[in-house]
């Protein structure tokens, strides 16, 4: 307990699971939260939910400047500096042969994937506490070559290599920058993923999803949230510069 005792911590898509369960976590460890999100009520609901004590939450797209800049300065505002910058937020695009992929969804996938996560990185690391830590939720995806998922599988490849240029960047402060890359989750993200492809394959794609699983099942958002919860306290001062897979063995 206590890994993030008085820790100001930044959580985008903080209304959805993975946000959710770990500004849960954080809260638990004695961190102060910030949750973000695109949907007001969404993101009132979840703060309603985490008992709204050391928590406090700001709209924003993540895509735009001003809204990043204006997140980040009501964290500093409520809380003090940044200590946890969890870029989460992101969107899955549609699945569609290359040649029919609609350019207005694989721009706004790259919107809120890439743009988000480098904002957060530009205007967080003057706003952060030497010895923090930036993750950037990625995607066992970024080790795959999946077809009909173009948006979505480049935005995660390119958030690595903002990782790895932000993690050296970082260094001399002593803020870790790592990505992390859940495996298929049991949440609403996932389910309509699923429902998606499940009716262009025309087969049960959960099933499909677990039998590429050597542990044969979804995780929980709980269990993504507890490896998010290692690259966010000390237990890991001396990662940074990596992906860290919660994929339960599945092979990119």
């Amino acid at each position: 307990m206590n890994e993030l005792q008085n820790k100001v911590c930044v959580v985008t898509g903080g209304a959805g699971s993975i946000g959710l369960e770990s500004a849960r976590l954080f809260l638990e460890e004695g961190a102060r939260v910030l949750l973000v999100d695109l949907e007001a009520e969404a993101l009132s609901a979840a703060a309603r939910e985490l008992g709204g004590r050391n928590i406090a939450c700001s709209v924003a797209d993540v895509s735009r400047a001003g809204d990043t800049r204006a997140y980040l300065d009501k964290a500093v505002a409520s809380f003090g500096k940044i200590d946890v910058l969890f870029s989460n937020a992101g969107n899955a695009g549609v699945i569609a042969p290359i040649a029919e992929y609609p350019d207005e969804v694989f721009d706004r996938v790259q919107a809120v994937h890439v743009r988000g996560a480098y904002n957060a990185c530009k205007y967080g690391l003057p706003r952060m506490n030497d010895g923090g830590s930036i993750i950037i939720t990625s995607s066992v995806a970024a080790f795959r070559g999946d077809p009909g998922v173009t948006a979505y599988i480049t935005a995660k490849i390119a958030q690595i290599g903002l990782m790895r240029c932000v993690a050296r960047e970082a260094a001399p402060r002593r803020i870790r920058v790592n990505t992390i890359h859940p495996g298929p989750t049991d949440n609403a993200f996932q389910a309509d993923l699923e429902s998606n492809l499940g009716a262009i394959l025309k087969c049960d794609a959960t099933a499909m999803f677990n039998e590429l699983i050597p542990l044969g099942r979804h995780a929980a958002p709980r269990e993504i949230a507890r490896s998010v919860l290692y690259l966010a306290s000390d237990q890991s001062s001396f990662t940074t510069g990596t992906t860290l897979s919660v994929t339960g063995g599945m092979a990119g």
